[in-house]
């Protein structure tokens, strides 16, 4: 059975937060409160996914692109 993976640019801030630091066990990033109110949070966070394989993120429900959207 394939299971539809969520492009991470659909994920919230904080949604995208808690799941660098629970799931990948990211240690490198400033406070949520932080990265919730300035422009360049999102694009930290998102720059933070890139850093994994398809293979991780898959494992997390996620991918970079839609076009990956299936396991």
């Amino acid at each position: 059975m394939k299971m539809k993976l969520k492009p991470v640019v659909e994920l919230g801030v904080a949604e995208a937060y808690v799941i660098l630091v629970n799931h990948f066990g990211e240690d490198r990033l400033p406070p949520l409160e932080a990265v919730e109110n300035e422009d360049w949070g999102r694009d930290l966070l998102l720059s933070r996914f890139e850093e994994h394989t398809a293979a991780e993120l898959a494992d997390a429900g996620l991918c970079l692109i839609e076009e990956e959207g299936f396991a």
